[in-house]
């Protein structure tokens, strides 16, 4: 089951920051995330959010294993 983080209003909007989640892929791991709740799902659709497998940004769908950390970041503002 792969560590997943969200962070900032991504946190808030699910109610946790960390759970333990079985997908083989990012795009399942959206997936799953937006059955269990559709407004989560949207925003983790959303413009600016980026994706970091094992601390690193990635693009597009990616696999995961078991050890694979995902954390979901919310658009960056500054300034």
């Amino acid at each position: 089951m792969a560590r997943v983080l969200l962070f900032g209003p991504l946190r808030d909007l699910a109610g946790w920051r960390e759970r333990r989640i079985a997908a083989a892929s990012v795009a399942e791991l959206r997936s799953v995330l937006a059955a269990e709740d559709a407004d989560l799902g949207a925003a983790l659709g959303g413009k600016g959010v980026q994706v970091a497998v094992d601390q690193a940004v990635v693009r597009g769908d990616v696999a995961l294993s078991a050890s694979s950390e995902v954390a979901f970041l919310p658009p960056m503002s500054g300034g």
